[in-house]
């Protein structure tokens, strides 16, 4: 695929013409993929791990500033030293790897990090000149540099920042508390795996099972916020410079139309486990069940709300719901551009499993709100034994054959209550929803969708080509959702179309393409051998389809959009080497798609009819490619 927008032609006329041929097309918003990790550097600011709070994460918001109407990151929380996905981060507190170490040199910090200490950061990145992060390496440097920046900023303060400080302290205490008392307490320990702990006290601060308990657990907690004070301080205000650097990104964002869109995971970490673990259902995790991928079902062990714990008899929100609540209006309030739901099917309908065994049937598995026949998980059912088709077992997802409104209203009350609810506060409504529901949603899920018109996700590189109703083909997607060819968990489309190739399998991809894509072509048979024959043009036409499509709503990942030949999380891997691919710091000199060629094309894929209608648009798009 050959390059079409290089920096030095990124000019406005080329940025308008883009955005005539998408508006033509129906596009509504175009999206860039890219975890916060993955941001390239700035020249000589290259720590290890990339942000959108630095200078190299804003100089990318000017890049796809007028092009892009947002970004989509990857979750904002906390990860661990030994486990760099960002999906099993905090719900909460912020990644201290999103900080802009740069700015804490300046004066606008009073210079609390010595330029020493920040450049020879940078001097001993050991992945300086590669597009990896650094993970171990940038955990540690930072927590040091971070450590350097709380002395000085306690030993010489500024009243600005002191006060700033103390408002962020007094209006997030309701989570900063508990998320601070357990950096403490893992200091204690010796370890921040609290089910590590020898103390059973410690383990239940926040989960006393008497009034002798709490008062006991109350006394404890003083303890440990008077031995480490500091150590609480420091968090705190870590979180604070998190949160200020945000709220400045966010403002520069604005300035170049540009929105970010937040990712909540369907995993609480560590942190929020010990923290909630009152409203957590005991002794059950969330998971997923044995499919063609996985015989024995995926162990997530992540807690699982308790449902008795989320609302009250009148229907108000308990404890649990109102912790959701205040997560999604934290997350909408910081993010106008929305919010990606991962895993919608855990969230509406989730397959459940005891600890310590298989998310299997035979032991004792279910859906959580599905599950009227189990021993244990009936109580919670919403549906009902007759709505059940007995012949499926209970790990499918055409189980529930039937539903009433009132029950597609209970499946989707979470929704209602909790998601849009805090949406509407934060000035937002439900089209702020992306939610993630690739592979196959159970009748209650596709029902409650449905209900509330949510946004679901499209992603083309799924389609089973021999199959004619696949809904992740060209002609099968429809307006209300967001499509993509790929994700964070795929190979890039390049990559994908050097494995289909010269096969069978992509016979049927060339077939389909050529079907909805060129039905109105005399040489039909010489596309198709082109595409099973060449890989460019194969990936090249997988996103012909993408824009062709219906969909209102478009997202690119950035292995994608600039042909980067590598893999950013390989599922079910963990380590340095997974989640750490980066945009390399010279993007600009990289060949993008020809995102002219394939607007151009994708008109011309809707008939005759509508390309001439839209004739002087695909003359301003050869224009573009012409002066290249």
């Amino acid at each position: 695929m050959n390059c079409i927008l290089k920096s030095n032609v990124l000019d406005e006329k080329t940025k308008k013409t883009i955005k005539k041929a998408l508006k033509v097309l129906g596009k509504k918003n175009i999206a860039f993929i890219m975890h916060n990790g993955s941001f390239p550097s700035a020249e000589n600011q290259n720590t290890g791990f990339g942000s959108i709070n630095s200078d190299g994460g804003h100089e990318f918001i000017e890049y796809v500033s007028g092009l892009f109407d947002a970004i989509q990151l990857g979750p904002a929380g906390k990860t661990k030293s030994c486990d760099s996905s960002p999906y099993t981060g905090t719900i909460f507190s912020g990644n201290p790897l999103f900080i802009n170490l740069k700015e804490l040199t300046t004066k606008e910090w009073n210079n609390i990090l010595s330029e020493d200490t920040y450049y020879e950061i940078v001097s001993n990145n050991p992945n300086k000149d590669v597009n990896k992060t650094s993970y171990s390496y940038a955990y540690k440097k930072y927590d040091q540099a971070l450590q350097e920046a709380w002395n000085n900023f306690k030993s010489n303060p500024v009243k600005k920042l002191e006060k700033e400080y103390e408002h962020f302290k007094k209006d997030n205490d309701f989570w900063l508390d508990k998320d601070s008392l357990y950096e403490a307490l893992s200091i204690e320990h010796g370890n921040d795996y609290w089910p590590l702990w020898s103390s059973e006290t410690d383990k239940n601060l926040f989960n006393p099972q008497s009034n002798e308990e709490k008062i006991q657990f109350a006394d404890r907690i003083k303890e440990i916020e008077n031995k480490y004070a500091d150590e609480i301080e420091k968090y705190k205000f870590i979180q604070f410079i998190i949160n200020k650097q945000n709220e400045e990104t966010r403002e520069f964002a604005k300035k170049h139309d540009i929105k970010m869109i937040a990712d909540r995971q369907v995993a609480f970490s560590d942190r929020d486990t010990w923290a909630y673990q009152s409203l957590f259902l005991k002794g059950w995790c969330l998971g997923c069940p044995p499919d063609y991928f996985s015989k024995d079902g995926q162990a997530w062990g992540f807690p699982v709300m308790d449902p008795e714990r989320m609302y009250n008899a009148d229907g108000s929100l308990d404890e649990g719901g109102q912790l959701l609540k205040n997560l999604y209006k934290k997350m909408f309030k910081e993010n106008p551009g929305g919010v990606r739901i991962d895993h919608i099917v855990g969230l509406i309908d989730p397959w459940v499993y005891k600890s310590g065994k298989k998310p299997k049937i035979e032991q004792g598995a279910g859906r959580l709100y599905s599950s009227p026949e189990h021993p244990e998980l009936s109580k919670y059912a919403i549906a009902k034994l007759e709505d059940l088709n007995e012949e499926v077992t209970a790990d499918k997802e055409k189980r529930v054959k039937t539903l009433s409104k009132q029950q597609i209203k209970d499946y989707g009350r979470l929704i209602e209550k909790i998601v849009i609810a805090a949406a509407k506060e934060e000035g937002l409504d439900k089209n702020a929803i992306v939610c993630e529901d690739l592979g196959t949603l159970t009748n209650p899920v596709a029902a409650v969708m449905k209900e509330y018109k949510l946004q679901g996700m499209k992603l083309t590189q799924f389609v089973e080509a021999d199959k004619p109703e696949d809904p992740y083909r060209c002609c099968n997607i429809d307006e209300s959702c967001w499509a993509m060819v790929g994700t964070h968990d795929n190979e890039p489309i390049k990559m994908w179309a050097d494995q289909n190739i010269h096969s069978h399998v992509g016979y049927l991809h060339a077939k389909n393409l050529v079907d909805d894509l060129y039905a109105e072509a005399e040489n039909k048979d010489d596309i198709i051998v082109r595409l099973t024959d060449d890989a460019e043009f194969l990936a090249q036409t997988k996103l012909v389809e993408l824009f062709a499509s219906k969909a209102e709503n478009i997202q690119i990942f950035f292995t994608d959009y600039f042909n980067v030949y590598d893999v950013y999380n390989r599922p079910g891997t963990s380590g340095d080497a997974n989640w750490s691919l980066r945009l390399p710091d010279n993007y600009r000199e990289l060949t993008p798609i020809n995102l002219a060629n394939i607007l151009k094309l994708a008109i011309l894929a809707r008939g005759h009819e509508f390309a001439d209608k839209n004739k002087k648009v695909i003359e301003n798009l050869e224009s573009i490619m012409s002066s290249l």
